[in-house]
């Protein structure tokens, strides 16, 4: 049996363009493509595409992914070495969810108390985060691939210790701009530019953008999934809060 783009974007979530994308790169293939030009996939790809997207979510990026698929000789063995990063992977989520409602339910006391967050352990903001993971999601990979192409190149070159110092520090940003807006502070305040200055820099290091750029960056926050529940998951808001602040930073301090 065979399926076309458009019911294989259905069934997976994956948009048509991602699938087309994956086909020029040679990690998906169709199976065939008919006179018409439509292209049709078959069980194997879409077993294939499983795999692709379990692989994802372990935040593998499609270069890793692709030397992946070309080395397994075993579908099976592969499919049972995936399941078991997802049995980890859940645990370390398990982890992560129970530090973020740690991080909320004291955001919400300060909130309540019109006092500032009071964090005893510091150390405890950061259980359950993965500093290897690839931060980059679906609609930032496709619009600007220099850019990830360029953070992976410095990830690679980095030790583990000083990804993991720099995953603190951008988690640590997300909290206290978070602290910002429960606060009630304006996106365009000066406090909440001093972060967004912060986050530029450290982009800069990777990839050097002009005023529209970033704030294309800034509406990615909202627009790309991963990114956006990654701030979701400080506190609701977070994203178009940051959003908000990039577009102020752009347009105050870039133009």
């Amino acid at each position: 049996m065979a399926w076309r783009i458009a019911e294989v974007a259905r069934m997976s979530g994956v948009t048509a363009r991602t699938l087309r994308h994956y086909s020029e790169i040679g990690l998906l293939r169709p199976a065939w493509i008919g006179l018409n030009g439509h292209r049709y996939y078959e069980e194997g790809e879409l077993l294939r595409l499983q795999q692709i997207l379990v692989l994802r979510e372990l935040g593998l990026g499609l270069r890793e992914i692709g030397g992946i698929l070309s080395k397994q000789a075993d579908q099976l063995e592969s499919l049972r070495a995936h399941h078991q990063r997802l049995v980890e992977e859940r645990k370390r989520l398990d982890i992560l969810t129970r530090t973020v409602a740690r991080t909320i339910a004291e955001l919400q006391r300060a909130k309540e108390d019109n006092t500032m967050p009071n964090i005893n352990r510091p150390e405890n903001l950061f259980e359950g985060f993965n500093p290897s993971e690839d931060s980059f999601g679906d609609e930032v990979r496709e619009t600007w691939p220099e850019l990830t192409e360029a953070s992976q190149r410095l990830a690679a070159s980095m030790t583990p210790e000083e990804i993991e110092q720099g995953q603190r520090e951008r988690t640590a940003q997300m909290i206290r701009l978070a602290e910002l807006m429960v606060a009630g502070t304006p996106a365009d305040d000066p406090a909440v530019l001093v972060e967004v200055a912060a986050q530029y820099r450290a982009m800069a290091q990777v990839h050097v953008m002009g005023a529209e750029e970033f704030a294309a960056i800034g509406e990615a926050c909202v627009a790309d999934e991963r990114w956006r529940a990654a701030y979701e998951q400080i506190a609701a808001g977070l994203a178009e809060y940051q959003r908000d602040a990039i577009v102020a930073y752009a347009d105050t301090r870039l133009a």
